[in-house]
């Protein structure tokens, strides 16, 4: 029979973050970025420094380690030092 195959999704989906708390995307190689908002079935995320957001499913983004926040906030500062943002 058809679809007598398939799982049901029982994963609950993972609890909505605070804007501005800082993800990783697992699927654009452990990108780092803000949590903007919800677009639809997608989050919204920004690069640290600021840019294009990009939206992701949140089944395939967790909570940046401690390490990964350092990095992202030092990149930006470092940008920031050679004029690159504002």
């Amino acid at each position: 029979m058809y679809g007598e195959n398939l799982r049901p999704n029982t994963q609950a989906p993972p609890d909505l973050p605070a804007p501005g708390t800082l993800l990783v995307d697992t699927t654009r190689g452990d990108r780092v970025g803000e949590f903007r908002g919800v677009a639809g079935l997608y989050w919204s995320l920004r690069p640290v420094g600021g840019g294009v957001e990009w939206e992701v499913e949140p089944q395939h983004v967790r909570p940046a380690l401690p390490i990964e926040q350092l990095r992202a906030r030092t990149a930006r500062a470092n940008a920031r030092s050679r004029g690159e943002v504002l």
